[in-house]
């Protein structure tokens, strides 16, 4: 009878010192222990990525994509080998591979390629000695031959990719927080955990700037029907389970995004810019097309290749966050929230309603009490009730 496969990827944090890197192994030994194969993925440990894209900028400003790759892969090859040589010190047989070694093929596209394929036969014959297998995160190779990174959060689309193409039983996604709360805990104390979340839920508060998962990594998992659970490498606990299509609460999560800026343009330039950031691979969270101006909100981190463009044509610059209600009736709920809002001052700049989220776009001051008000007003179940009676008798 064949073992049940788990997928287990480790961040940077997880993996950030020799002592962590024990805790690791325990949580890799225990699932080894429980009768499965296990695969796990690492992250650079804390703060190597950082340092060696340090070191590349101390050397050219605008370092060679190629060889950044190159210079970037370097960081989850010392996690993926120190934590093999730990598993090894400890009894149990385990080999370490860079994304080459491990089949990983992606297209030809430096600093943020994509996963093409995955030839898992050398992993497949690991699996067979009865090892444990170590897999570099955020790396492959290009049909080229290159050494290629996977962008950001590239560890987590790795592991999600293994475990569709080793048909896992199980993704592991073992991080700093023990499971997916229903808003970012540090922003909203009363934030509950979820024992289990859809993935259609998941993937848009991903989008809308959950950071539990990045959102390629959930997306794959749901298009390939990988189940996914978000753990604490240092709590214990069942974490969050990512399974499923079917959603039945009417709010399910708040999301936080910040360093969002509103981008202000001459009347009559909308067409033009919203071609040239197509072209250039920026995400407009949303555009507001007003009498004498049109705007478009992006990521502040982006705004400099807008600005190289359109320079002259830009007429303001505002900073902006949003706040985003996500569940089956999120996107009948804007009224009633600028109603629970008003009471505190806080005005609503701009909203987006979609298929089933909301978007209220607020000033950065006002983000972190507006999240606390309407989670509290909308996921507590009684309070709950109570927004659902004061919907019907407002008609």
């Amino acid at each position: 009878m064949k073992k049940p496969l788990i997928v287990q990827k480790f961040g940077g944090t997880s993996v950030g010192s020799i002592e962590r890197i024990h805790t690791v192994a325990k949580h890799i030994i225990n699932a080894k222990n429980d009768g499965n194969q296990v695969v796990v993925v690492v992250s650079a440990m804390s703060g190597e990525t950082n340092r060696l894209m340090d070191l590349a900028h101390q050397v050219d400003e605008v370092p060679s994509a190629r060889e950044l790759d190159v210079l970037l892969s370097a960081g989850e090859q010392m996690s993926m080998a120190l934590l093999a040589m730990t598993l090894n010190k400890l009894g149990h047989v385990a080999s370490s591979l860079t994304g080459r070694q491990a089949g990983i093929v992606t297209n030809n596209q430096y600093n943020d390629a994509t996963i093409r394929h995955i030839n898992t036969a050398k992993i497949d014959e690991l699996l067979s000695q009865e090892q444990i297998v170590i897999v570099a995160g955020f790396q492959g190779v290009s049909e080229s031959g290159d050494i290629t990174t996977l962008g950001r959060g590239g560890s987590d689309t790795t592991a999600v990719t293994l475990a569709g193409a080793l048909n896992a039983d199980e993704c592991q996604i073992f991080t700093d927080v023990d499971g997916v709360y229903t808003c970012d805990p540090r922003v909203v104390k009363t934030a509950k955990k979820l024992e289990a979340i859809d993935f259609p839920t998941m993937e848009e508060m991903a989008r809308k700037g959950a950071k539990v998962l990045h959102l390629p990594c959930v997306q794959y998992a749901r298009q390939n029907g990988v189940p996914l659970r978000v753990l604490s490498t240092f709590d214990s606990g069942p974490g969050s389970l990512v399974k499923g299509e079917e959603c039945h609460n009417p709010v399910c999560g708040v999301a936080i995004q910040r360093n969002l800026v509103r981008v202000s343009f001459q009347y009559g330039q909308i067409s033009s810019v919203l071609q040239q950031c197509h072209m250039l691979g920026i995400q407009i969270w949303s555009t507001i097309k007003e009498e004498q101006q049109s705007c478009i909100i992006i990521n502040q981190e982006q705004y400099a290749k807008l600005n190289i463009l359109f320079d002259n044509k830009i007429s303001g610059v505002e900073p902006i966050s949003v706040l985003t209600l996500v569940g089956t009736r999120a996107n009948e709920l804007y009224e009633l929230s600028c109603e629970l809002l008003t009471p505190y001052s806080i005005e609503v700049g701009h909203f987006d309603i979609q298929d089933r989220s909301l978007m209220l776009f607020l000033s950065m001051e006002s983000i972190d009490k507006a999240a606390n008000l309407l989670h509290d007003s909308y996921i507590t179940p009684s309070e709950m009730l109570e927004i659902h009676q004061k919907r019907v008798l407002l008609g």
